[in-house]
């Protein structure tokens, strides 16, 4: 494994590049992340992005909705449904999230594992140019221009995908003009320098020892879940490379299968020997399949290394349905009817009734009661729509007079107006009498409870 040496020292790993079905495989799924990654923001839905989260305004955009603070409730269910959809995923298929679709691995395959072979070389050029010293020669020169061609390449990615993260908070039109406000940019330049880090040093490091679900993943599968096995029965004892190829691919006496080319260790992005059994810093990337399928063709032998279960490896067919899969199961089917129950019943604009700091009532010269609220509504309608927004109070004496502002509010938008509510003298009402105020727009219409406060009953002043 590539962990620290005693002395702290760091173990750089090499990986070579390797060609196979789970490579390409590999590569439909990250060509599929970068598009919905780089596209998505610049994509919108009934006049809204298509996915943004707007902390200043405290909103979320998300497939034509607009979910603010008051919606927590649905921000918490996608995030538990999200949540517990990977733990199902991992005890199902065990990393292959990892693998395959986790953008720490693709961005590392697909962007900077190719540009320092395009400009260092193999791996073992890579390996033999690290080991010479920064020096005044020709070879000590080539080490440092490539060294930093590497590295301005890291920093373009780095920056790319920076400003691309950052079109999901600040809107991609504003921040690609320049007409995002300096905390954005700030904020970019700040992503941009810790996706260097990550590229140029971290690397596998952050899967192993920073990466919360490559921490915990142990504890969602069980000998059913999807790893990456060696096939010891077939594969041990090892024989060597110049041993196999005499022997023309027919196992020698007392002798395995494999020809300890020690290329499923040198393709290995995480610096594993899976010969060594199933490590948690596995990732399931399949490329050490591909090593092994490409060394075991030429002797016309049947890979070592191959996808399987704990289980399949000790005779037992796997099964979907267990415990652990069913309970996840029913917690995604639970958590989804609540989310679909409860945008059934959302409305379109959101009102709050609150009673103005410091008032409770007021009585007026001719001895009328007076209670003064604010009335806040939220315009978080998809299609756009204005109002006008009507309002009505039931719960009043037929002869209150209700005083406020017309409103008519564009979408996205939070208009608080005073509303007044006044109650003759002569009137006979509880100290705390329930109304209710119902705000009207041709689009939906929204009932919120509150109470009139009074000191018993009004009656005209002496």
């Amino acid at each position: 494994m590539n962990r620290p040496e005693i002395a702290g020292v760091r173990q750089w790993i090499y990986a070579a590049r390797i060609k196979g079905k789970y490579q390409s495989i590999h590569r439909v799924s990250g060509i599929l992340l970068h598009a919905i990654l780089f596209i998505t923001p610049w994509l919108s839905l009934g006049g809204h992005p298509m996915l943004r989260l707007d902390l200043p305004g405290r909103r979320l955009y998300a497939l034509g909705q607009i979910f603010t603070p008051s919606d927590t409730i649905f921000l918490v269910l996608i995030g538990l449904f999200l949540a517990f959809a990977l733990f199902f995923f991992t005890a199902l298929y065990g990393r292959l999230w990892c693998g395959y679709l986790c953008p720490q691995t693709v961005f590392l395959e697909e962007w900077i594992r190719r540009i320092e072979e395009k400009i260092e070389g193999d791996r073992a050029s890579r390996m033999a140019r690290d080991r010479l010293p920064y020096t005044m020669d020709a070879k000590g020169f080539d080490k440092v221009w490539r060294k930093g061609l590497k590295w301005t390449g890291f920093a373009a990615v780095a920056g790319l995908l920076s400003m691309t993260v950052m079109s999901y908070f600040s809107g991609a039109p504003d921040l690609w003009t320049g007409e995002a406000g300096q905390v954005s940019y700030a904020l970019t330049g700040a992503l941009g320098a810790v996706l260097f880090a990550d590229f140029a040093w971290f690397r596998e490091q952050f899967c192993n020892y920073l990466c919360p679900y490559a921490r915990f993943q142990g504890a969602l599968t069980d000998e059913e879940s999807l790893v990456i096995a060696y096939d010891v029965r077939r594969g041990e004892p090892r024989r060597s490379l110049f041993r196999a190829a005499k022997a023309k691919g027919e196992p020698l006496p007392k002798e395995g299968a494999c020809v300890s080319c020690d290329k499923c260790v040198s393709v290995c992005p995480q610096g594993i020997d899976i010969r060594e059994g199933f490590q948690l810093e596995c990732i399931t990337c399949g490329r050490c399949i591909d090593a092994c399928s490409s060394v075991m063709e030429k002797f016309n032998m049947e890979p070592l290394v191959h996808y399987t279960t704990i289980a399949e490896s000790e005779g037992r067919s796997p099964r979907v349905l267990r415990p652990r899969t069913v309970a996840y199961s029913a917690l995604l089917l639970g958590i989804a009817t609540a989310f679909v129950a409860l945008m059934a019943n959302r409305h379109d604009f959101e009102v709050a009734v609150n009673r103005a700091p410091g008032s409770l009532y007021t009585v007026d010269a001719d001895g009328g009661l007076r209670n003064t609220y604010l009335l806040r509504v939220t315009n978080n309608s998809p299609e756009g729509l204005t109002g006008p927004f009507q309002l009505h109070i039931t719960g009043l004496p037929s002869d209150a007079e209700v005083i406020t502002t017309p409103l008519t509010i564009n979408p996205t938008e939070q208009v608080t107006v005073p509303l007044i509510v006044r109650v003759p003298a002569g009137e006979v009402i509880p100290r705390a009498l329930p109304i209710t105020v119902h705000v009207e727009a041709p689009f939906d219409r929204v009932s919120v409870h509150t109470t009139f406060m009074s000191g018993g009953s009004v009656t005209p002043e002496s």
